[in-house]
C-alpha cells in the first residue's frame, strides 16, 4: 500500500489529533502559547536536582515536596502539548507559577545563611532596632563566614559598610526573629521575588504569563540572588508594576489610582537600590515623549511632573528617618558604590586590562566612559523614541559594560522588566511620541545628520573607553625571593619584590597574587616603603593576609601578580612561575 493511500480516512471521520485543535476554533489556543508554557515549565529543572540532593541528606520533608514538583512538571508538560482549549492552558500556566513558588520556597528554606548583602542588610536591621546608626559603621566580623564575599578597594582595604538605600533594612526588620546570619534578609528578597513574579504574571496578557514564571523564577538566577539578600531584587519587584504597559502612564493626562501607585512604586525602588537610579530618567523621558504626542508639550510635562511629584515624596518617607538622624552618613553611604572605589572587576571591557594586558595607568576612564555612554544612550532614547521605546528597560544597562565593576548581574537582575517592556510596550505604542528634530536634522540631509549625531553623541563615550584600555601599567614587579614553609616546599610564607615607578607620580601599591578570575586578600607589607616616588626603585617585603599561599598543584595554573593604587587608580599586573619545591 502506497502512503498516500495509508492516509485516506471514511468521509466524516475526524483528522486531527488532540494536539491541534480544529481551525477556526476560538476556544483553541495558539501554538506559540503552548510553547511558551513548555519552556516556563522545563526552566523549572533548572537547579532543581541540586536542591534536592541536598535535601535527601538532612531535609526528607522538603525532597518530598521537591519530589512532587517533579510530578507537577512532568504531568504540567504532557497537558500542555494535548490540551485542547485556552482555558485549559491557562489553568496549566497558574500550576507552573504553583510549582515554581514552590521550588524557590523550598530553595530558600535549605540556602539562607545569605551573602554579604544579606549579611550586611540583616547586621543594620539588627542596629536600627536597636536605636544605632547604620550608615558608615564598619561590621568586619560579618564577613568571617563562609560564602561571604570581601568588597577589595584600591586603596587596600575592604569595605565593610551597608552601602544601600534603606527600604531593604526595613522590610528585614520585621523578620529579625528568622535567625542569624542573613536568613531575615534573605528572606525578604525571596518574598520580594515570589511577589513581583505573582504582579507580573497577573499584569501580562493571559497568553503570555508563562514568560513571567520564565523569567523570574524558572533558570534559578534570580532566587539565588534572592537568597543571597541582594536588595536589587526588593527593587525589581517594584518595578515590575512600573514596567508593565509604562507607555501608558499619564494617558488622557490623568495619572489616576493606577498611575500614583506606579509612580509610588517607582519611587520604592529608588528606595531600595541604586539599579532603578539608572533606568527611571529612561522611563520618564519615554512618558514625557508619548504624552507630549498626544496632548502637546505643557501636558506632558505636568504629567511627567506629577509622576516625579509621588515618586520622589514616597522615595523621601521612605529615607526620612536617616535623612535626619545621620544625614551625611546616609548620604555616603546610598552613594557607596559610586564612590568606594573598589577594585575591577566583571565580564565587561574592563576585562582587557584585568586579563588580557598587564593592566592600565588610566582605570578611571573606565568609569568616564561609563557615564558619557549612559548620557548619550539617553540623548539616543530621546532623539530616535519612536523605534528604541520598547528598548527603555535595556539600553541602560549597556553603560554597565564600560564600567569598571561591570558583573553580569547589573544586566541580567532586572531581566524581567524587558519581558514586560516586550509584551505590553510594543512598537505600536509610540508611533505618535514626540521626537526633537531640530533644524540641522531636517532638511534634505537629514539621514546623514542624523549619523554625524548619533556618532558625535558615542565618541566621547568610545574615546574614554579607548584611553582606559590602551592605558599601560604604572609599575614593573620582579620577585627576588621567596621564603617557605619549614617541610612545606609548596607553601609559600612570604615574598620581596622589587619594584619600579614607571611615571612621575608617586604611588602607593597593595600588593596581591591570585590564581583564579576573582581577587584574593592583599598582601601585607612587612618591610619597605608603602609609596614609591615617581621614576624609583624600592625593594617590599610581602607576607600573605592569612599568613601562607599554597602554590597550586597544576603547572598550568595562571598565578597573575597585581598591584592596585588608588589615587591616580591604577592597576599593573604580570605572570609570575611559583614552583611548589624550593630552588
Amino acid at each position: 500500500m502506497h502512503l498516500a493511500e495509508s492516509q485516506q480516512v471514511a468521509p466524516g471521520r475526524r483528522t486531527q489529533s488532540a494536539v491541534s485543535a480544529a481551525p477556526g476554533d476560538p476556544g483553541a489556543p495558539a501554538h506559540w502559547h503552548r510553547v511558551l508554557t513548555l519552556l516556563a515549565d522545563i526552566g523549572l529543572f533548572i537547579g532543581t536536582r541540586s536542591i534536592w540532593t541536598q535535601a535527601a541528606t538532612h531535609h526528607l520533608v522538603l525532597a518530598a515536596l521537591i519530589s512532587v514538583c517533579y510530578v507537577s512538571i512532568l504531568v504540567t508538560g504532557v497537558l500542555t502539548l494535548t490540551v485542547r482549549r485556552t482555558r485549559s492552558l491557562a489553568r496549566l500556566d497558574l500550576l507552573v507559577l504553583v510549582t515554581a513558588v514552590v521550588l524557590a520556597v523550598c530553595g530558600w528554606a535549605l540556602n539562607h545563611g545569605g551573602g554579604d548583602e544579606g549579611a550586611l542588610t540583616t547586621q543594620a536591621a539588627r542596629e536600627l532596632v536597636a536605636g544605632h546608626t547604620v550608615y558608615g559603621r564598619p561590621w568586619p566580623w560579618l564577613f568571617h563566614g563562609t560564602g561571604i564575599a570581601l568588597t577589595p578597594t584600591t586603596s587596600g582595604g575592604y569595605d565593610y559598610t551597608y552601602g544601600y538605600p534603606p527600604l531593604a533594612l526595613l522590610l528585614t526588620a520585621p523578620l529579625l526573629w528568622l535567625g542569624h546570619q542573613g536568613a531575615p534578609a534573605t528572606a525578604a528578597c525571596t518574598g520580594a521575588l515570589i511577589a513581583g513574579t505573582i504582579a507580573l504574571w497577573r499584569l501580562l496578557p493571559v497568553p503570555w504569563r508563562s514568560a513571567a514564571t520564565l523569567s523570574c523564577l524558572g533558570f534559578g538566577l534570580l532566587t539565588g540572588y534572592a537568597r543571597v539578600g541582594y536588595p536589587a531584587v526588593v527593587a525589581l519587584a517594584l518595578l515590575i508594576p512600573v514596567a508593565v504597559r509604562w507607555p501608558r502612564i499619564g494617558r488622557g493626562g490623568r495619572l489616576g489610582a493606577p498611575g500614583i501607585a506606579r509612580a509610588a512604586c517607582l519611587g520604592a525602588a529608588c528606595a531600595a537600590q541604586q539599579l532603578p537610579w539608572f533606568v527611571t530618567p529612561f522611563l520618564l523621558a519615554g512618558i514625557y515623549a508619548v504624552r507630549r504626542g498626544e496632548l502637546g508639550g505643557r501636558a506632558a510635562a505636568g504629567v511627567v511632573l506629577r509622576v516625579v511629584g509621588v515618586a520622589v515624596t514616597v522615595w523621601l518617607l521612605i529615607n526620612a528617618y536617616f535623612i535626619v538622624s545621620e544625614p551625611g552618613r546616609w548620604l555616603r553611604g546610598i552613594a557607596l558604590p559610586l564612590i568606594q572605589g573598589a577594585v575591577v572587576h566583571g565580564q565587561g571591557l574592563v576585562d582587557i586590562s584585568l586579563y588580557y594586558t598587564n593592566g592600565s595607568d588610566r582605570l578611571d576612564w573606565y568609569s568616564y566612559a561609563s557615564l558619557l555612554l549612559a548620557a548619550a544612550l539617553l540623548a539616543l532614547f530621546v532623539l530616535f523614541v519612536r523605534r528604541l521605546g520598547p528598548a527603555a528597560t535595556v539600553l541602560p544597562w549597556l553603560a554597565f559594560f564600560l564600567a569598571t565593576r561591570s558583573q553580569d548581574g547589573y544586566y541580567l537582575l532586572m531581566t524581567p522588566l524587558w519581558v514586560a517592556a516586550a509584551v505590553t510596550a510594543p512598537l505600536t505604542e509610540f508611533e505618535r511620541a514626540w521626537q526633537p528634530r531640530p533644524a540641522v536634522l531636517t532638511g534634505p540631509r537629514r539621514r546623514p545628520a542624523l549619523v554625524v549625531a548619533v556618532v558625535l553623541l558615542l565618541v566621547p563615550a568610545l574615546g574614554s573607553a579607548a584611553l582606559a584600555v590602551t592605558g599601560r601599567p604604572p609599575l614593573r614587579m620582579e620577585i627576588t625571593s621567596l621564603r617557605r614553609a619549614k617541610h612545606q616546599a609548596a607553601v609559600v610564607r612570604s615574598m620581596t619584590l622589587r619594584v619600579v615607578n614607571t611615571g612621575s607620580v608617586p604611588l602607593t601599591p597593595h600588593y596581591t597574587l591570585t590564581t583564579g578570575q576573582g581577587m584574593s586578600m592583599y598582601w601585607l607589607l612587612v618591610r619597605g616603603p608603602a609609596t614609591i616616588p615617581g621614576h624609583g626603585t624600592a625593594s617590599v617585603e610581602l607576607r600573605p593576609a592569612n599568613g601562607r599561599f599554597e602554590v597550586p598543584a597544576r603547572p598550568s595554573t595562571r598565578i597573575r601578580l597585581r598591584a592596585f593604587t588608588a589615587d591616580p587608580q591604577t592597576l599593573s599586573s604580570q605572570d609570575v612561575r611559583l614552583r611548589r619545591t624550593a630552588g
